[in-house]
């Protein structure tokens, strides 16, 4: 299995305890649907892209979005130290299943954007996960534009067609499209 061929699941915190127990961040709505995982594949610090299989003995959700988790054969602390920083990867088939209205960022990337009042935009190229929110990123007229991946604005993608609908606040490629003040000036002064 290649990295291509997952998805991160989270990552290991922090080790816990003297028996190899180890605190690790969730990133998911629901920690709880996660008690049952048998196999997580980590990504270790010096080689992030090289997925090494581990079977798990327990999870155990914590506060949040993080939980105690046991896995065979990591049985003391210095067997788990190491583990530390590890990404934590599964398969992408073990993604739950989502709403008709619902996606996943990976499965719309070359997807059409189309707006509800201008039409068809760009193509999806990427998602950037910030701290404030995710942001979709599209090429539109040579030009990298971001949109909030908010309700109000992205509403649902049609995986029979490739297309990802929105409804851009008006404005929005403006901010893309026209030189700052600052561009100006210095095209003025060449």
């Amino acid at each position: 299995m290649t990295i291509d061929e997952t998805y991160q699941l989270g990552y290991l915190i922090k080790t816990h305890g003297l028996r190899g127990h180890l605190v690790a961040h969730f990133d998911v709505d629901d920690v709880s649907a996660y008690q049952k995982l048998k196999t997580v594949y980590l990504t270790l610090a010096g080689a992030p892209t090289k997925l090494v299989a581990h079977e798990i003995e327990k999870v155990q959700p914590q506060a949040g979005n993080k939980v105690l988790l046991k896995l065979r054969g990591i049985d003391r602390i210095e067997d788990a130290e190491p583990l530390r920083g590890s990404q934590l990867h599964l398969p992408l088939d073990a993604l739950p299943e989502l709403d008709d209205d619902q996606f996943y960022f990976h499965d719309v990337i070359g997807f059409t954007v189309v707006d509800e009042n201008l039409g068809p935009l760009g193509t999806v190229e990427n998602f950037y996960e910030l701290p404030q929110q995710d942001m979709l990123a599209m090429r539109y007229q040579g030009q990298e534009v971001l949109i909030p991946v908010v309700d109000e604005l992205v509403s649902h993608a049609d995986q029979e067609k490739k297309e990802i609908y929105v409804n851009l606040p008006e404005g929005l490629l403006d901010i893309y499209l026209k030189p700052t003040t600052r561009q100006q000036d210095e095209a003025e002064e060449l």
